[in-house]
């Protein structure tokens, strides 16, 4: 125990000469000691990670076993269960943790995160390379979190509500350059290939294999990235029609598929484009696409073909904002899906928004005049209570910034997040245990 004098500020220990001092335990943390302990019983009846190991009990994963190379009988260490590196991701996606790095030291700090793994050791590279390796796995189960929730009665896929979020790229905006500059880059980057080459065939034992193969790897993704970049800018002159439009193209060395778009706040910056459609009665996300795309006026047809390639069906209603509801839009899905969405303002206040124009089509003239009732004022309400409010679940998620680079690995994130979501959804409705707010 710590005497009076001791270094402490103040001695409260005595109060008095008619009293000794007082008798307290104090911090011992030296002492060696050896202790039981029982994974199971560190983790409550309804912690959450009960259910996401649940959820991911109930998937198919079968894909994913296919491709492990070591079986039963035969040579080669045992792979990491694809379950729990599911796991992982989807608990760590609802605890807002997105980086590779960052998860690895979870799993040796946290007991969740430990009794998910169950005493298999994981690093950062097999959770990066699970996540970002995998879109097309992670599409399917999605599929499958729709269908269940459908088969429960749940999700109907009758009004699905859609809308977009533009999500900061990993790309600084100094990395994007012109055409002539990325030649230049790229001239560099090959003459820079060539010359560790020359030194490594002339002094093989100048470094260790691991910083030469290093230096070789990082100089040939270098190339390899400002040649897309290369390749990209002269995709976007295409959708240019003036010579200073084309000359004023630019892309980033560092991420060839980001684009600078608007962003909410005003501001203009390296993003994605993450469009996500929403079952309105359940809150449940049923589509998942990732585009460049600046605005949002080209990704509704597109996001009503997936749904119809997944489910089968079309959604009898869609509700979107004014940037989705070009009038090549509606007539494309006229006799199909009826389009809930504000008619734009004319610039001349005395003319009425919702009375049809000589230009306009049946099925535009129809949708005009459906968004002046009060019944089509009212179900245009729920957009705000469904799209917007899982847009802003996955933004309180850390959905904010993407840790990844490419549209593919973009792709593959989004759909994490959105099968995190449907995992929650299903808690909620009691059809997983455990708790998931």
């Amino acid at each position: 125990m710590l005497e009076p004098d001791s270094g402490m500020p103040n001695d409260n220990t005595t109060s008095g000469t008619e009293r000794g001092r007082a008798r307290v335990l104090t911090a011992e943390r030296q002492q060696v000691e050896l202790r039981v302990f029982h994974l199971d019983s560190a983790i409550g009846p309804e912690h959450r990670v009960r259910a996401v190991w649940t959820f991911v009990e109930g998937m198919d994963l079968s894909r994913l076993y296919a491709e492990i190379e070591s079986v039963e009988g035969g040579a080669g260490r045992p792979a990491t269960d694809p379950r729990i590196l599911m796991a992982l991701w989807l608990y760590a996606t609802l605890e807002g943790v997105g980086s590779a790095r960052a998860l690895d030291r979870f799993c040796g700090e946290h007991v969740a995160y430990q009794w998910i793994c169950g005493g298999v050791g994981v690093n950062h590279h097999t959770l990066s390379d699970f996540r970002t390796g995998n879109a097309a796995v992670l599409d399917d189960l999605l599929t499958q979190s729709v269908a269940v929730l459908m088969k429960e009665g749940v999700a109907e896929l009758k009004r699905v509500a859609q809308d977009g979020m533009k999500v900061r790229a990993n790309a600084g905006a100094s990395s994007f350059r012109r055409k002539k500059t990325l030649r230049e880059c790229l001239r560099e980057a090959r003459q820079q290939v060539a010359v560790l080459k020359k030194e490594l065939g002339e002094d093989p034992a100048g470094s260790t294999r691991r910083e030469q193969a290093a230096r070789e790897r990082a100089a040939k993704d270098r190339v390899e990235r400002v040649g897309r970049a290369l390749k990209r800018v002269k995709d976007l002159e295409k959708e240019k029609t003036t010579t200073k439009e084309k000359e004023g193209v630019r892309a980033s060395t560092t991420d060839p598929d980001a684009r600078v778009m608007k962003m909410g706040d005003g501001g203009f910056r390296p993003a994605f484009n993450v469009q996500m459609s929403t079952d309105a009665g359940s809150q449940v996300i049923v589509g998942v696409d990732v585009s460049d795309a600046g605005t949002d006026q080209g990704e509704l047809l597109p996001m009503m073909d997936q749904l119809k390639e997944r489910y089968g069906v079309v959604p009898g209603e869609v509700l979107v904002d004014g940037g989705y509801s070009g009038h090549s839009n509606i007539d494309a899905l006229a006799g199909k899906t009826t389009v809930y969405s504000p008619v734009p303002q004319p610039k001349d206040p005395s003319v009425d928004p919702h009375a049809p124009k000589k230009s306009d089509s049946p099925s535009v003239a129809a949708w005009r005049r459906r968004m002046a009732t009060e019944r089509a004022k009212k179900i245009y309400k729920e957009r705000a209570a469904t799209a917007e409010c899982v847009n802003a679940q996955s933004r309180n998620r850390g959905l904010q910034r993407f840790l990844v680079r490419g549209l593919e690995k973009v792709h593959a994130v989004a759909l994490l997040y959105a099968l995190a979501h449907n995992l929650s959804r299903m808690a909620a409705y009691g059809l997983l245990g455990g708790s998931v707010p």
